[in-house]
């Protein structure tokens, strides 16, 4: 029987498969992608394949940021994953603020206890019962 590329990636024998060393995709911020089109827009002919010779882009690159920007959405030139990140942020705020609200039972309820030690001390003393010795 012969092994195929498409075979050995089954394999789990602890080796390194073909895929095991591919690079990660990358992500580009809006002001990054403003800042370049804007150069790209700005240079000569010659100059715009040094740009992107400079960046590590791609043609391809600068025409799907221009046709983000011209259809006016500047949100479409920022990185996917903000979404995900303003979601997580927002669930951590929420988390935060329920955490203060109970910490704030939590002491109002300590003080009340507090308060009623002291009323019961109080008592214990005015009516002539002597006090147990501290531990």
């Amino acid at each position: 029987m012969t092994m195929t590329l498409a075979d050995t990636a089954r394999i789990d024998d602890g080796g390194v498969t073909p895929r095991a060393d591919r690079p990660k995709r990358r992500t580009f911020t809006a002001e990054y992608k403003a800042k370049i089109l804007a150069e790209y827009d700005a240079a000569d002919h010659g100059e715009r394949g040094a740009i992107l010779r400079r960046e590590a882009l791609y043609s391809s690159h600068i025409t799907e940021w221009r046709k983000a920007a011209e259809a006016g959405a500047s949100t479409a030139l920022g990185p996917r994953t903000k979404d995900r990140r303003d979601r997580e942020i927002e669930q951590l705020k929420v988390r935060a603020e329920k955490a203060e609200a109970e910490l704030a039972k939590t002491r109002a309820a300590l003080d009340l206890v507090g308060k009623a030690h002291a009323l019961l001390e109080t008592l214990s003393e005015s009516t002539g019962t002597p006090k147990p010795p501290p531990r």
